[in-house]
C-alpha cells in the first residue's frame, strides 16, 4: 500500500514556483524576515554562548555563518545554533491547528546549508519555504490527537527535509530516503515543555542538524523505510495517535498552508495569546487599572491549559515564565502589552507582577478538540466587584486578525534592537527590501552578509 509520504514528496518534486499563488509568496516572505528578526534577539538568551563554545570546538570545515553572530560553524552546527536562536524567546511564527512553528527547523537547517553550498537563488528558497511549510503542517494537521512529543520540533524535521530536497533538486527516490533518514532522528520531548526548560529551543536545532544529516545520508545512497508515516511504528502510530492524512493529501497543491500561519505579536507561548489579547481589548475598552484587579478566570482548551497553565512561583526563569499564562497576563495588566525586557531577571523578581499573577485563574473548558488553542474566555474582577467578560474566537496575529506591515516590521526592527549585535539600520532597511524581492535574489547569502559574518 502506498503511504502517504510518497505524494507528499510528489508535492515537494512537482509544485514549480510558478504554481505558488502570491499570497503564498507573499506569506513567506513575511515569516522569512520574521523569523530572521526573531533570531536576532535569540542571540541574546544566556545559553547561545554554551553552543557556540561546543560548535565552535567541534571537528568539521567552518563554513557557514550563524545568525547575528561573528562565527563561521560547521553546516551542522550552525543549523543547531541557529534553531536555538529562532524558538528560544517563544517569538517565532506558528501554525494553530498543526501546533507546528513553521519556519523554525526549516530556516535553520536551510541558511546553514545555503551558506555552505552557495548559488541558491530567492526563487528556490521562496519554492522552498513554501512547500516545507506545507508538508509539516499538512502533517500536524492530520494528527488525531493532543500532543505527546513536541511537534514543531517532530513535523518540523519534515519540513525541513522537504525544503532541502527542493533546493537540491532531488529526485522522488532520494527524497523518499531523506524523509525515512530524518524519521530516524525524530526527536523532540514534550518533557521539555512541561518543565519550561530552555532545551525546549535546542530540540528545534537539533532537528535541523538531524534534518541536515538525513538529506547527506540520502545523497550518499543510503536507503529509506517504505512506511514512514503510517507503518505500525511510522510517525503517525508511534509519535502520535494516529491520523486522518487521507482527508488532508486532497489540499495538496490547493490549499497552501504558509498563508495559514500567524504572528506571534509577544514573545511568549502562543497559548498565552488569547488572554494577552482578551486582557487588553478589555483594558482599552474599559480602562482597566492593575492595581484595581481582584482575580482573573479564565476559561481555555485542554491544550492551552496542558501548555501554558502552570503555576506561578518566585524563582521562575525567563523560559519557564515564557510558557506560563498567569504571568503573560499580569505582564499585561499592568502594562498594555507583553515585551522581550519582560524576560529579564528584575522583571521576573518583580514582587508586585508576582502578586498579580498569582491572582489568575485558568480552567479547562468543554472544548472537544485535543489541538485546540481558542477560543478563549476571560473574565476580570475589579475591587469594586464589577466584571469585565471577553470571548476570543480568533487570536491577534492569526491571519483572519493579522498584524499589519507597520506592526510586523515594528516587532522585526525591534528584535534587532535587542540582538547582542544589532545589524546597523542600512543593513535592516537593505534586508527588508531584499526580501520584499526574493524573487529577484540571485545569492542567499546576501541574506548572511547583512545579518551575520565572521
Amino acid at each position: 500500500m502506498r503511504d502517504p509520504i510518497e505524494a507528499v514528496a510528489d508535492h515537494v518534486i512537482t509544485t514549480q514556483l510558478r504554481d505558488i499563488p502570491e499570497p503564498a509568496r507573499k506569506s513567506a516572505k513575511t515569516f522569512l524576515l520574521d523569523t530572521i528578526g526573531v533570531a536576532l534577539a535569540g542571540t541574546r538568551d544566556p545559553y547561545v554562548k554554551n553552543l557556540l563554545a561546543h560548535a565552535t570546538n567541534n571537528g568539521g570545515e567552518k563554513t557557514s555563518r550563524v545568525i547575528g553572530q561573528r562565527v563561521n560553524l560547521a553546516p551542522a552546527d550552525a543549523a543547531i545554533v541557529n534553531g536555538y536562536q529562532i524558538h528560544n524567546s517563544e517569538f517565532d511564527c506558528i501554525h494553530e491547528e498543526a501546533v507546528v512553528h513553521t519556519m523554525s527547523v526549516l530556516l535553520a537547517s536551510v541558511l546553514a546549508d545555503a551558506d555552505y553550498r552557495g548559488g541558491v537563488d530567492g526563487r528556490s528558497l521562496l519554492r522552498a519555504m513554501v512547500l516545507g511549510v506545507d508538508v509539516a503542517c499538512n502533517i500536524g494537521i492530520a494528527c488525531r490527537g493532543g500532543l505527546r512529543f513536541f511537534r514543531p520540533a517532530t513535523a518540523g524535521i519534515f519540513a525541513a527535509v522537504a525544503a532541502l530536497g527542493s533546493i537540491r533538486k532531488y529526485d522522488t527516490a532520494t527524497l523518499l530516503n531523506a524523509f525515512a533518514l530524518g524519521y530516524l532522528q525524530v526527536a523532540g520531548t514534550m518533557q521539555a515543555h512541561s518543565e519550561g526548560s530552555p532545551l525546549l529551543a535546542l530540540q528545534i536545532g537539533l532537528s535541523a542538524r538531524n534534518a541536515l544529516t538525513a538529506c547527506d545520508l540520502a545523497e550518499n545512497g543510503l536507503p529509506g523505510l517504505e512506511q514512514v508515516l503510517e507503518g505500525p511504528f511510522g510517525y503517525f502510530n508511534t509519535i502520535e495517535k494516529g491520523s486522518d492524512i487521507n482527508q488532508v493529501l486532497p489540499t495538496l497543491g490547493r490549499v497552501w498552508r504558509i498563508t495559514e500561519v500567524a504572528h506571534k505579536p509577544f514573545p511568549s507561548g502562543r497559548a498565552t495569546h488569547g488572554i494577552i489579547d482578551a486582557i487588553l481589548e478589555l483594558k482599552s475598552a474599559h480602562g482597566i487599572n492593575a492595581a484595581d484587579v481582584r482575580s482573573v478566570d479564565a476559561q481555555v482548551p485542554q491544550l492551552t491549559h496542558q501548555l501554558v497553565g502552570r503555576p506561578i512561583h518566585k524563582n521562575m526563569d525567563a523560559n519557564y515564565a515564557r510558557l506560563n499564562a498567569r504571568y503573560a497576563a499580569a505582564i499585561a495588566l499592568q502594562r498594555g502589552s507583553v515585551h522581550l525586557d519582560d524576560f529579564v531577571e528584575t522583571a521576573l523578581q518583580d514582587k508586585a507582577t508576582i502578586t498579580l499573577a498569582e491572582k489568575v485563574n485558568i480552567v479547562v473548558d468543554d472544548n472537544p478538540d485535543p489541538n485546540a488553542l481558542s477560543p478563549v474566555t476571560l473574565k476580570i474582577t475589579a475591587s469594586t466587584g464589577a466584571t469585565y467578560s471577553k470571548t476570543i474566537d480568533t487570536v491577534l496575529g492569526h491571519p483572519s486578525k493579522p498584524l499589519d506591515r507597520r506592526t510586523h516590521l515594528t516587532k522585526f526592527e525591534t528584535n534587532c534592537k535587542y540582538a547582542t549585535m544589532p545589524p546597523p539600520a542600512a543593513n535592516q532597511k537593505h534586508l527588508i527590501r531584499m526580501v520584499d524581492q526574493l524573487e529577484d535574489l540571485t545569492d542567499v547569502r546576501q541574506i548572511l552578509d547583512l545579518i551575520a559574518g565572521a
